[in-house]
């Protein structure tokens, strides 16, 4: 469903759970980077409107999920840690070269909008079929259904925006792309590292 051509080992939802804190913490600032990455599209495309009313949607829906996930660490007993790098963004985002037209742009920023959600939404699967814990597994099963409608629709965005064969060659090779990113990843206690 996902498209994602290298799937994640599911032992790494043991490396998850033997680092609770960590993991949690790394969520929150996910959930905050996503709702950071609505605004800046906001901002940079106030012409799309009906891109503006959906990512105006995304922004409150993320930093629900941020309260979430907060909520959740303090009822751990944990603190909310200091974020770090996200090394699979930073990697991700080196695919598309700068510049190119406004569209060329957008269709960028969409398309990897959608596969970082993609590889939240199966790696939350994950999470929801794995932990011991059952109310955390009941969260993230219900965060990944969110996250699949996120994937979804910035994939549609893309190929509203842009022409639909480019954009899906496009789409095709960054999956192809971070499928070979992810060969180095998947055993941190991070969501997408």
């Amino acid at each position: 469903m996902l498209g994602l051509k290298l799937p994640t080992d599911p032992r790494w939802a043991n490396i998850a759970e033997m680092n609770l804190e960590e993991i949690l913490t790394d969520h929150a600032f996910c959930e905050q980077k996503a709702a950071s990455t609505a605004i800046s599209l906001i901002v940079s495309f106030p012409e799309y409107t009906e891109l503006v009313q959906e990512m105006t949607a995304l922004v409150e829906e993320e930093m629900s999920h941020f309260k979430m996930v907060h909520d959740l660490i303090l009822s751990y007993g944990f603190n909310l840690g200091r974020d770090r790098k996200d090394k699979y963004v930073h990697q991700l985002l080196k695919f598309f070269p700068k510049g190119g037209s406004r569209t060329t742009q957008l269709v960028h920023r969409l398309l990897y909008a959608a596969l970082i959600e993609a590889r939240s939404c199966e790696r939350f699967r994950l999470l929801s079929e794995h932990l011991k814990d059952k109310k955390l597994a009941k969260f993230y099963k219900k965060l990944m259904i969110s996250e699949a409608h996120h994937y979804t629709m910035f994939l549609k965005f893309a190929r509203q925006y842009g022409n639909r064969k480019e954009v899906d060659q496009k789409w095709n090779a960054l999956l192809d792309f971070e499928a070979k990113l992810m060969r180095n990843l998947g055993t941190s206690e991070t969501i997408h590292g």
